[in-house]
């Protein structure tokens, strides 16, 4: 791998981290503050990865789809002067939008656009507008937030619809994964930088493995729920049976 960049653990990347950090921390705490003492181990986990998930939609990638659409300048003036041309005729800008671009590229001095920023480091598809990335933000921020929301909810009461709407929710997670990360295998990986361990393995691998393996760890818990609740319900009818 090259030499590592000089702003690899500059300040906005540190306040970006630490971002995230106090996200979980919010929904640890959130946990802690709504669930019974009696709910089962795996249950307050999920409830917490539901929690954070929710925030890193609302908040993160809420902000992320704000500045691809209400964010522009002049193509290079963007901070840092990054430059990810705009799809043609993005928003209907047509002709007009010659010369100019979108997203966190244009956010100036905006926190989370300067996090957003940090990242496209390693993807530079999230410091301007990708439209196949856009599309699934979308999705994410308006569906699958509010129904994390929901899982949290029915978590806290008890409400077994937890177990299907967790299973809709990992599978929308993987497509959402596998569609963002299979146009770059197709072409070679042009937008990525995977040149250093904090790109590699911080920003590409395990900030998005996480939305992998936790997702399949809720299939696991809510689809072992409804089993059970199956072969009590076929044990109910043969005992119904011999009686």
């Amino acid at each position: 791998m090259s030499s590592l960049p000089p702003d690899l653990f500059d300040t906005t990347t540190l306040v970006s981290l630490g971002a995230v950090a106090a996200i979980l921390g919010a929904a640890y705490t959130l946990s802690r503050a709504t669930l019974a003492s009696s709910t089962p181990a795996s249950l307050r986990a999920l409830f917490i990865w539901h929690a954070f998930d929710a925030l890193i939609h609302f908040v993160l990638e809420g902000s992320f789809l704000y500045h691809c659409f209400f964010s522009v300048v002049q193509a290079g003036m963007g901070k840092g002067g990054f430059y990810y041309p705009d799809p043609e005729n993005y928003l209907g800008w047509g002709a007009k939008g010659k010369g100019v671009v979108h997203g966190s590229q244009a956010g100036g001095d905006n926190p989370l656009a300067g996090l957003w920023m940090v990242y496209a480091r390693a993807d530079k598809r999230w410091g301007g507008v990708d439209l196949g990335i856009v599309s699934l933000e979308l999705l994410t921020v308006f569906v699958v937030g509010p129904m994390a929301c929901l899982v949290c909810y029915d978590i806290a009461k008890k409400n077994p619809r937890a177990n299907i709407l967790m299973i809709i929710l990992a599978t929308a997670e993987l497509y959402g994964g596998f569609m963002t990360f299979c146009p770059e295998w197709l072409t070679g990986n042009i937008n990525l930088d995977s040149s250093n361990f904090m790109y590699l393995w911080l920003y590409l691998v395990f900030f998005n493995v996480l939305w992998v393996f936790i997702p399949f760890y809720a299939i696991y818990i809510a689809s072992a729920d409804i089993l059970d609740a199956f072969r009590v319900r076929t044990a109910s009818l043969a005992t119904k049976k011999l009686e």
